[in-house]
């Protein structure tokens, strides 16, 4: 009977995932300012205390959901920076970028649409200097305001476009759907022989 309760028992990487899942749900349901660790334990069936030992502020677990999309997002704009020309650069850049927002589509959904998440975020300098570097490789396409304002329109507008709001899709097709769009949005052509896919996330 002992080794069946065992069995029975979630480990702590279980729970700590679980933790992160509904974390997002309730991230993207109530916005991170109004989901307290409380209502996260409470959809979770345990105890506040619980969730204390993986996580002891909201803001430690807000850094968990993150991290997977900023690892992945760390690669693409490595690689792109290594491009020899802007419009290479800017073409992996927004390839890479609607990979990302495709493979995490919940969490990206969260950053681009939550002002508190996003303004914590912002707070961590390895983050921010993340967010200013994928600017750049896209702006860099359009000399001056013009194309800082196209980036950020890319950027958000893909961010937005990935999420569950707009229901289900074929992976593959939406992420074709976001770079064409994005394309257009940076005025960059399309390249004869299609670039290598942005590296997939890894756990």
């Amino acid at each position: 009977m002992a080794v069946k309760a065992a069995q029975r028992t979630p480990s702590a990487p279980d729970t700590r995932q679980r933790l992160i899942d509904v974390a997002v749900r309730l991230f993207t349901r109530r916005s991170f300012a109004g989901t307290s660790l409380q209502m996260i334990a409470d959809e979770l069936g345990i105890t506040k205390a619980a969730v204390y030992h993986h996580f002891r502020t909201r803001e430690e677990l807000l850094t968990a959901v993150v991290e997977p999309v900023l690892r992945h997002l760390r690669v693409v704009i490595d690689t792109a920076e290594t491009k020899r020309t802007s419009h290479a650069r800017a073409e992996h850049m927004l390839t890479g970028y609607a990979t990302v927002a495709v493979e995490h589509r919940a969490v990206v959904a969260v950053l681009a649409n939550d002002a508190g998440a996003i303004e914590l975020l912002c707070a961590q300098p390895e983050t921010s200097d993340l967010i200013a570097r994928q600017l750049a490789l896209l702006a860099d396409v359009t000399p001056g305001p013009a194309g800082r304002v196209n980036a950020a329109m890319a950027l958000a507008g893909i961010a937005s476009a990935a999420g569950p709001a707009l229901g289900p899709h074929d992976d593959d097709a939406l992420r074709r759907h976001l770079v064409e769009a994005g394309r257009r949005i940076l005025g960059l052509r399309a390249p004869r022989r299609p670039l290598r896919d942005a590296p997939a996330a890894t756990d």
